[in-house]
């Protein structure tokens, strides 16, 4: 590894974190040719592989105490979320002083929608020679787990009630050798027919919006969950608001001819459905509903969430910039 005198990396060289069995283990499959990609645009970068569950965030910890300011995920959202929870967990800089890309290699990327960065390898190798940065708002999420108060930081988009149920089911298929781009969509039908609504209590900048009976709820810096649905579509990422998706009980019939909505944007035009901005959200229900963060289930309510505003600098497409 090239190291400066005082034994910190050089200031352009990139801290690699791999998942190797984001994408059901493209991660490591492509890797070879992810690296060659980086060699030929003269990015020069370290690669460590994640081991468990959680390793991301250890190894950004490290990464940004051992003097690395750049890093590069090639996962996908899961691996994308432990990584931002690294760089708020480290005490050594401000987390907006890490650059921080990805190369897409999970199920869903979701999180790469929102900001234009292409799902081929070399077109996201180029966004990352190209330097073009953001800073994006992340969600700070208290939740409930063990009946202690948990913390996390969410990229992306977290949700509750069906949202949750339906994670849920889709990370036990996968566990279970499951795989396959209509896996999510399969999760989705399961889950409907099994899930019962809750009574949910939401509270946005301290006024109750919603006191009755909920299927879900989806909380969101981003626009884009489930694989490419478009649950969020008015979000912006770096307004210091959340958008906030509420859907009511719903008959089957009224999701399943409507289905193309969900991915063009249009979700508000389907019945049952809310919009609402916020920058502080309080969710309690009864009984409890479990919570997922960006693809990741965590634990249930009450949940509370905070925005960080442009608190995360990320390379994004040209193209999102001159939108």
């Amino acid at each position: 590894m090239e190291e400066t005198a005082n034994n910190t990396p050089e200031p352009n060289r990139w801290f690699i974190i791999v998942n190797p069995v984001a994408g059901m283990g493209r991660g490591l499959q492509d890797l070879p040719l992810i690296s060659k990609l980086l060699r030929d645009k003269g990015i020069q970068c370290e690669p460590v592989f994640t081991e468990h569950k959680s390793h991301a965030v250890e190894l950004t910890v490290k990464a940004v105490n051992d003097g690395y300011r750049k890093i590069i995920v090639i996962g996908g959202d899961g691996t994308l979320h432990e990584v931002v929870n690294g760089l708020f967990i480290q005490k050594r800089i401000t987390p907006d002083e890490v650059l921080l890309a990805v190369i897409p290699v999970g199920t869903g990327n979701d999180w790469i929608k929102m900001f234009g960065i292409p799902t081929r390898y070399s077109d996201a190798v180029q966004a990352i020679k190209d330097g073009c940065s953001f800073l994006q708002d992340v969600g700070e999420v208290t939740y409930e787990e063990s009946q202690y108060r948990q913390k996390r930081y969410m990229a992306n988009v977290a949700g509750s009630g069906f949202d949750a149920c339906v994670v849920r089911r889709f990370n036990h298929l996968k566990a279970k050798g499951r795989h396959g781009r209509r896996l999510y969509l399969w999760s989705v039908v399961r889950s409907f027919f099994a899930y019962k609504s809750a009574g949910v209590k939401v509270s946005v900048d301290g006024n109750i919006v919603y006191n009755d009976l909920l299927f879900s709820i989806a909380v969101g810096i981003g626009k884009y969950n489930g694989g490419g649905i478009q649950q969020l579509p008015a979000a912006t990422a770096d307004d210091g608001l959340f958008d906030i998706t509420i859907i009511r009980p719903i008959h089957w019939w009224h999701i399943l001819f409507r289905m193309r909505k969900l991915f063009n944007g249009q979700i508000y035009s389907i019945g049952h459905t809310m919009h609402i901005q916020g920058s502080k959200i309080t969710i309690t229900s009864s009984p409890d509903s479990i919570l997922e963060v960006d693809g990741e289930l965590l634990g249930s309510t009450p949940l509370e969430f905070g925005i960080l505003h442009r608190a995360v600098r990320v390379i994004v497409s040209k193209k999102f910039l001159n939108e």
